[in-house]
């Protein structure tokens, strides 16, 4: 059996046999499907509460090298204090979201590392149109939305919602891998007008969300290996093709905000070698961002 030491300042969860309407997960269960030899990880734990998932992860992966050497996934039943991109912090109501990280090894160039939240954004989408049957997209560089037919436009994501976001950071020789979706959160739960929940996009039906892990995890999971078998090349295998498909963001006039302020607006037009959204600005110029807030000027819809 799997080593379950709970993470300090946090309690291992009891055996539970579902995870929908905010009913615990069910950490052995998981354990069966998604850790070796039956599943794609080496490693899972479940923590009934902690200030971040990916807080935890890193300092695991700094203190226990060996303990999580082949990667693994850490999730919590109620993250206090999550972290985003820019400094933004978040949190829910307690079992309401799937909050999770996931410690991965590369093991292609560096050059290649800024894929790791395209494709991530990738698998959080499939598993969400596999579980919750909603279109999910992505919009560059770590969100992932899902259409509000009939709702009124937001600015900056027109007819769409944010349901999950991503936070990739680097750790030695690793990469974790921070994922959080809002799943069963109510209307008056949710920040900020352009945020959703799973139960909302889907007017008030309930997504399991062990079910809704196993997916992100298998669906992950099988695109980081075939990432991998292209030494890290994602047009070598498709998948710079796959991401575009599902980005939102490609065709539609931009606002970047940049690190360290300023802005770059243009038409976001593809997706560089390295991960980095090309915009064509007014004159014609082709810019590239690696990071930095997205707006969509002018959302179009799908």
């Amino acid at each position: 059996m799997v080593d379950s030491t709970p993470v300090a300042g946090s309690q291992v969860v009891p055996g539970a046999h579902r995870a929908g309407d905010g009913a615990p997960l069910d950490a052995e269960a998981l354990r069966t499907t998604l850790v070796a030899p039956g599943g794609p990880l080496a490693r899972l734990e479940v923590v009934a509460r902690t200030g971040s998932t990916s807080t935890d992860l890193v300092e695991l992966a700094r203190t226990d090298p060996d303990g999580w050497a082949a990667g693994g996934l850490l999730v919590a039943e109620h993250q206090e204090a999550g972290r985003g991109r820019a400094g933004h912090t978040w949190q829910t109501p307690a079992g309401t979201a799937l909050t999770c990280s996931l410690l991965v090894r590369p093991g292609v160039p560096e050059r290649f590392w800024g894929w790791l939240p395209l494709l991530t954004g990738l698998g959080v989408a499939r598993a969400v149109r596999a579980t919750a049957g909603l279109a999910a997209v992505l919009k560059w560089p770590n969100d992932v939305l899902v259409p509000a037919p009939g709702s009124d436009p937001v600015d900056g994501w027109g007819q769409h919602r944010k349901v999950a976001g991503i936070l990739a950071e680097v750790v030695p020789h690793a990469v974790v891998l921070g994922i959080g979706i809002n799943v069963s959160q109510r209307a008056a739960d949710l920040p900020v007008p352009s945020a959703t929940s799973l139960r909302e996009a889907r007017g008030g039906a309930a997504v399991d969300r062990g079910r809704l892990l196993v997916q992100v995890v298998q669906q992950l999971t099988g695109l980081l290996d075939t990432w991998r078998a292209a030494g890290g090349d994602p047009a070598a295998a498709g998948l710079d093709r796959a991401v575009a498909e599902a980005c939102l963001t490609l065709g539609t006039p931009v606002r970047a905000e940049l690190p360290g302020g300023g802005e770059l607006r243009g038409t976001a037009v593809r997706i560089a070698p390295d991960g980095g959204l090309v915009l064509r600005t007014a004159t014609g110029a082709e810019r590239t961002v690696l990071a930095g807030d997205v707006r969509h000027v002018r959302a179009r819809t799908v």
